[in-house]
């Protein structure tokens, strides 16, 4: 990193773009985030963020060396134009690496900064993924779904007729296709969520809910669309979750 170390403007070489996980809850963050991604984030002084608030909270909870407010904190605009992107990455020009980290989990993926991330290419930054949690995959892993082929949909419709639609189409391409089928909903819609996969889908298509993940409350529960008839779907209200859904026949489910 000697040639980007953050503050180091003596270089012609581009800053990097670091990609800097943020934890899914509040926990201690070695517990979930390697040395590595800790030591780059306590480094870095100018940040790109999803909202600085939180931004704010994840640097502390890492112990950032400088006084938080001293560091170069910039909101990413939810529409960024090429000009917002160009001064984003403005610093980078002069040699200064940058962060970039979201209100949870893994920037870019199911949440803010892609087009961040695709300037930086263009203006020759170079980008540096690093290690933390990332909420859907973590789901993924633990639903015991296929991981060769999956598609991400991020939020259903709220509407409940436009959902069950949706889901019935979701459930659709699995059945075809053999694809998992892996969607997030906002946490206090939880339990709407839960009725519409027992109301909408077939009866066999197993559903799995992961909620809290990486947090002491964490739980996965996988069960047949059917089965989520039973119980309180009130006990997955304002727990933030991924769903994940396989409609293939068991003969073709892929590993």
């Amino acid at each position: 990193m000697s040639a980007s170390r953050p503050g180091d403007t003596s270089r012609a070489t581009p800053g990097v773009l670091y990609l800097v996980p943020n934890l899914l809850g509040a926990v201690e963050p070695a517990s979930v985030l390697p040395a590595r991604t800790i030591e780059v984030a306590r480094s870095l002084e100018r940040w790109i963020v999803e909202t600085p608030k939180a931004a704010r909270a994840f640097l502390k909870t890492i112990g950032h060396r400088r006084p938080i407010a001293e560091l170069a904190i910039t909101a990413l605009p939810p529409y960024a134009s090429d000009a917002d992107l160009d001064a984003l990455l403005a610093p980078a020009a002069a040699g200064e690496s940058l962060g970039l980290v979201s209100d949870a989990g893994c920037p870019a993926v199911a949440d803010p900064g892609a087009a961040l991330v695709a300037a930086a290419h263009r203006r020759g930054v170079r980008v540096v993924p690093l290690v933390g949690p990332s909420a859907v995959l973590l789901a993924l892993m633990a639903s015991g779904m296929s991981g060769q082929a999956f598609t991400f949909h991020g939020y259903l419709p709220v509407a409940e007729a436009e959902r069950a639609i949706r889901l019935r189409a979701i459930e659709a391409d699995s059945a075809k296709s053999g694809r998992t089928q892996v969607f997030i909903e906002t946490p206090y819609r939880n339990a709407a969520m839960i009725v519409a996969l027992a109301s909408a889908l077939e009866p066999e298509t197993r559903v799995a809910v992961a909620a809290d993940l990486t947090l002491p409350t964490e739980s996965v529960t996988v069960r047949q669309a059917k089965r989520w008839r039973d119980g309180d779907p009130a006990a997955w209200n304002r727990r933030p979750a991924i769903f994940v859904l396989d409609a293939s026949r068991p003969g073709k489910r892929r590993r």
